[in-house]
């Protein structure tokens, strides 16, 4: 005789967590005020402040994410502050 056959579970779904599309301003510092749109079709990443009114636009493909664009962004600020204390 044999054992009954069991049923197997169904595995249960990943939770994938949504990245942020609102962002701080490195520049005025305040909380979600930077939004960033994203246009694959043209393959520009723009972000935009709503209270200083700094702007950015990059370069994207089509697995960028809008945090891809923000680093950027901070990644640019920061060597423009280097090259100015460098001087």
């Amino acid at each position: 005789m044999g054992k009954r056959k069991k049923s197997s579970r169904t595995p249960q779904k990943r939770v994938r967590v949504a990245l942020d599309t609102v962002f701080s301003c490195p520049f005025c510092n305040h909380e979600k005020s930077v939004t960033c749109t994203m246009d694959k079709k043209l393959g520009v990443g723009t972000l935009s402040c709503k209270v200083c009114g700094q702007d950015f636009q990059a370069p994207i493909n089509s697995l960028s994410a809008p945090i891809d664009v923000y680093s950027e962004w901070i990644d640019a600020c920061e060597a423009v502050a280097d090259n100015d204390f460098d001087d």
